[in-house]
């Protein structure tokens, strides 16, 4: 187990290594405008996993996948000889779906926004439902009981 500080740091030159293979060294044609979003790695330094995004249609996202499976070796071998760790992390790449999750967080507030404004309005011609001083004012017939 090694420090977590220095685990986030060679996470972090993970990520620069790949991306910088992937701008200049793979040449795979089925690879896209991939952008390498994070990486994270295990305590042990064993297992990293690369999160990446990439911009087209469903198409090409499935052929960047299979080009990047295809490359995994020659990346990690690099990731080996840059790190100079002892043991070269196993590469794990995983589509990162933070922008589809923030686009359907935005739809949500949206719609929260939307019925959060109708209910302000119906609010504003609404009356009481019950009487319209709900405080009820002392009984003066109970004084002259006693």
């Amino acid at each position: 187990m090694v420090d977590a500080a220095r685990a986030r740091k060679v996470a972090d030159r993970i990520q620069r290594i790949v991306a910088e293979m992937l701008d200049r060294r793979i040449k795979d044609p089925r690879l896209g405008f991939v952008t390498v979003t994070d990486a994270r790695i295990t305590a042990d330094l064993r297992d990293a996993t690369v999160y990446y995004t990439v911009f087209g249609t469903e198409e090409e996202k499935a052929a960047s996948s299979a080009a990047l499976e295809s490359a995994k070796g020659l990346i990690r071998s690099e990731v080996g000889r840059q790190t100079g760790i002892r043991h070269t992390p196993s590469l794990t790449f995983v589509v990162d779906e933070v922008q589809e999750n923030a686009q359907h967080i935005e739809e949500l507030l949206l719609k929260a926004r939307r019925a959060d404004a109708e209910l302000a309005e119906r609010a504003g011609t609404a009356s009481p439902a019950g009487e319209a001083d709900p405080y009820k004012a002392p009984r003066e017939d109970a004084d002259e009981d006693e």
